[in-house]
């Protein structure tokens, strides 16, 4: 595990939650308080949906932060399963209300063909970012990284500068989009957040040395360039 990766472990998903939700509304305010507005990017799953609830009851000034997500499924924003449609319903509420959303999502493009697109949107809407939250799956994709994916070698490839790569998993329904590798690494807050047994372990093996394609969530873990502030209980 890089020296770059700072663990915050918790005994209850209450404890974490409260310490998880004021770190990322402490960065936005900075950032808000420094240059006027901010950036937050989160992660899809069920994991997130109560930090969702949280963060929307905090009341900093949401009509200046730009909310948009690390990866997406490539269905329509009102499909059950659409990343942007979680977010909306979950976080763009209450005090978080006035917050602009950007999606990644682009109708009548497939994922491959929108890459350059979503690419543009990133650097001129959602960029610099200050926070990003990233989610973990028991196979240990983050994002839409998946395992042993033949997109990985190019998603991994720090020089490459392209900040969207389209992924077609292998297990896991729907073509996807997600941030780069080289994308996350110029994150200002960049968190990782997770819960329960099962990923615990996956884990702790992922913080042991080993194939990056096999466990994706290692091309996080042992890097030098970012620091990444893992949450979990």
């Amino acid at each position: 595990m890089s020296e770059r990766v700072h663990l915050h472990p918790f005994d209850t998903q209450r404890d974490l939650l409260d310490a998880l939700s004021a770190s990322i509304v402490c960065d936005l305010q900075q950032a808000i308080e420094e240059k006027g507005s901010a950036v937050l990017l989160v992660s899809g799953g069920s994991t997130p949906k109560p930090l969702f609830e949280r963060l929307r009851q905090s009341d900093i000034d949401w009509g200046r932060v730009r909310i948009g997500v690390c990866d997406e499924r490539w269905v329509s924003p009102d499909h059950e399963e659409s990343n942007e449609k979680l977010v909306t319903t979950h976080l763009i509420r209450d005090h978080a209300a006035n917050a602009r959303f950007v999606g990644m999502y682009r109708e009548g493009l497939s994922a491959d063909d929108a890459e350059k697109e979503c690419d543009k949107t990133f650097r001129t809407l959602l960029w610099p970012c200050d926070v990003a939250i990233l989610g973990m799956g028991e196979d240990a994709h983050t994002a839409s990284l998946f395992p042993l994916n033949e997109k990985l070698s190019s998603a991994f490839d720090l020089k490459n500068d392209s900040f969207c790569i389209a992924i077609t998993p292998q297990s896991a329904p729907h073509q996807r989009m997600s941030l780069t590798l080289s994308a996350l690494m110029q994150v200002k807050h960049l968190y990782l957040h997770f819960e329960g047994e099962k990923k615990r372990a996956v884990f702790e093996e992922a913080m042991m040395e080993g194939d990056r394609d096999a466990m994706p969530i290692r091309s996080l873990l042992h890097q030098e360039i970012n620091d990444i502030e893992v949450y979990y209980a």
